[in-house]
């Protein structure tokens, strides 16, 4: 609630920035001349103390922004979105005394800034993942700056980029772009032998070779003819959100990947390893398998991919995972 708290208050502050700035133009006022001694560097300052303060208010909401929606993303189309929030960031830092000759850019950075962090917060406040919630908060979001530029003294720059930005951010939340905001998923793996006693939820799963230092498990995976194939997610909520979650196994073939089997289930937040939730397949067919963990509505949360192929695995290279 402390960073929530905080973000607002950078919010609130780069929108009355831009709103004094507008003032500023409009009374037609200039740079000073570069002068020389501590007054005319005081000067100086004073003019560009307005630009600094609000990309400082744009850097620390792009910053936070940038980890939430990171740690969120489980696929490609997420990793772009938190990649060009990334360089959204950097971009900031050179934007510098620029922002106040270029309203429009003022009211397009406002207006994501905005539209990401309601996205983010509203469900959190709320409790819920529904997504009617971000219709919500991206309505929110643009209404709020449409308001601000309405209340801008001459109402400087663009507003129009503003709707625009708002049917981009619809379409890649279609697209499934937008990552599921405030999920993390915790664990993914998949694996024989799934034992649930009491609170403990523990899987078997083949070791990488030492070589693939990046993956928590082989790529192959080892089932003899009959067995089961299971898999155990974990996804972080915060405390009080409850999402519909579900677990999809599918199956490459000629015509591309197909679905063979959809388990769905409720998660509610709070525990810090994330909420478990676990599925199987009886004798899956030797090939290229993957599990997705995804919201109910269609959000990814998580891909794991993995080869079937028939046999035992060694005994030196299993191991117990717990999540």
């Amino acid at each position: 609630m402390v960073d929530f708290w905080r973000l607002g208050a950078f919010l609130l502050g780069a929108g009355l920035l831009a709103l004094w700035l507008a003032h500023r133009e409009v009374r037609e006022l200039s740079a000073p001349p570069a002068g020389q001694g501590v007054k005319g560097r005081f000067a100086e300052i004073r003019w560009q103390a307005p630009y600094l303060l609000l990309q400082f208010f744009f850097g620390g909401i792009f910053s936070a922004l940038f980890i939430f929606y990171f740690k969120s993303s489980g696929h490609i189309g997420t990793w772009l979105m938190a990649a060009l929030l990334g360089v959204l960031l950097v971009g900031n830092e050179f934007a510098g005394k620029h922002l106040g000759r270029r309203f429009t850019l003022i009211w397009v950075l406002f207006a994501l800034n905005a539209i990401l962090l309601f996205n983010f917060a509203l469900p959190h406040a709320i409790g819920s993942l529904d997504p009617r919630w971000f219709y919500v908060s991206t309505a929110a979001g643009v209404v709020l700056t449409h308001g601000q530029w309405r209340l801008a003294p001459g109402q400087p720059g663009r507003i129009f980029p503003v709707w625009g930005l708002a049917g981009v951010l619809l379409l890649a939340w279609s697209l499934d772009m937008i990552a599921p905001v405030p999920l993390v998923k915790q664990d993914l793996a998949v694996g024989h032998e799934f034992v649930q006693q009491g609170g403990r939820y523990v899987l078997q799963v083949e070791q990488a070779p030492s070589w693939q230092f990046w993956r928590d498990q082989a790529s192959t995976v080892h089932l003899r003819e009959g067995e089961k194939l299971y898999g155990v997610s974990a996804v972080f909520a915060p405390s009080g959100v409850t999402a519909a979650l579900e677990h999809r196994w599918e199956v490459l073939e000629a015509g591309g990947w197909r679905e063979v089997y959809r388990n769905r289930f409720q998660s509610t937040g709070g525990r810090a390893r994330g909420f478990r939730g676990f599925s199987w397949v009886l004798n899956p067919q030797p090939g290229d398998w993957r599990l997705i963990v995804a919201t109910q509505d269609g959000r990814t949360i998580g891909i794991l991919s993995v080869r079937v192929k028939r046999g035992v695995p060694s005994p030196d290279g299993v191991r117990l995972r717990e999540f």
